[in-house]
């Protein structure tokens, strides 16, 4: 069994980003210590995701550079654990900022920077600048190498998210969150895994946070076993609301086993006749005045 242990660190904000960076360093060395392979952050950890109820030009003062000392410090902290880290931010970024993830690797090395492409543009996200793209890489774990793709909170609401990084060869999404993970959100990762074959692994902010209820979660993708008579859930990890570091071990060469003899992902799609899916056009009664084409 070649187990990828992935630290969800369902953890409440401080007031500061000096004291996030020091909590964030805490519970990383933590997740280390109880033998986290990575170890993934909340949604937009920098500010503590603190955009609502609050003037707009006030919390996009908070937004941080890619390249700023607490972004580097999670660098240089994943490269001394010798473990992955994702790191979550209010980047800033040209004219508004981006909300968005930087992975490090086990060596320290920077190797996805990922901004959410499904702004909540229905609320205060609309002040944000949506991401370009969505990005696999190829992460080097103790476990080998692993393709490692994200996609941040809302963005699971869209299957295209997930099957473009799944057609990019994703096989392991990270899912940094900050809302309440109930029942049909929880439904919408559970599908996201199953039809990609995927495994998806989301980090909530705990019940403690304002509109926010933990729930952080794994699902392996894996429905069917040989063995099984029946299918089984694919949920390998679910946290309750408490503050904590929640870790799942990902058995990968079952997940890829799996992935070359069953009949989702890729096996048996039609792409040719899926033309209307990249029509721009919406029609009632999706029209709705706050919607914005880039």
């Amino acid at each position: 069994m070649n187990l990828l242990k992935i630290a969800l660190l369902q953890i409440a904000p401080c007031k500061t980003l000096k004291e996030n960076l020091d909590k964030g360093i805490r519970y990383c060395t933590e997740a280390k210590e109880k033998g986290a392979d990575i170890a993934l952050f909340p949604e937009m950890w920098s500010s503590g995701y603190r955009i609502y109820d609050r003037p707009v030009e006030e919390w996009k003062a908070e937004a941080i550079s890619a390249d700023s000392d607490f972004v580097q410090a999670f660098g240089e902290l994943a490269g001394t654990l010798h473990m992955a880290v994702g790191i979550t931010l209010l980047e800033k970024y040209e004219n508004a900022p981006r909300n968005s993830l930087i992975l490090f690797d086990r060596f320290g090395e920077r190797k996805l920077s990922y901004a959410k492409v499904h702004t909540c543009d229905f609320d205060v996200e609309r002040h944000l600048t949506p991401g370009e793209d969505f990005y696999v890489t190829t992460l080097d774990t103790a476990c080998g190498e692993l393709k490692t793709g994200a996609m941040i909170c809302y963005d699971r609401e869209f299957p295209e998210s997930a099957r473009i990084l799944m057609l990019k060869g994703a096989e392991l999404i990270l899912v940094p969150n900050a809302c309440p993970m109930e029942i049909n959100r929880l439904t919408q990762l559970r599908a996201r895994a199953y039809e990609n074959m995927t495994a998806i692994a989301t980090c909530n902010y705990p019940e403690s946070v304002p509109d926010c209820n933990g729930g952080s979660s794994v699902f392996d993708g894996v429905a069917y076993l040989p063995e099984l008579e029946h299918s089984r859930d694919t949920c390998i990890l679910q946290a309750d609301g408490k503050e904590g570091i929640y870790i799942a071990g990902l058995d990968l060469d079952q997940l890829r086993n799996y992935r070359r003899r069953e009949v989702h992902g890729n096996a048996y799609r039609h792409p040719k006749k899926y033309g209307l899916l990249v029509d721009t056009q919406i029609n009632a009664p999706f029209i709705r005045n706050d919607y914005r084409e880039n």
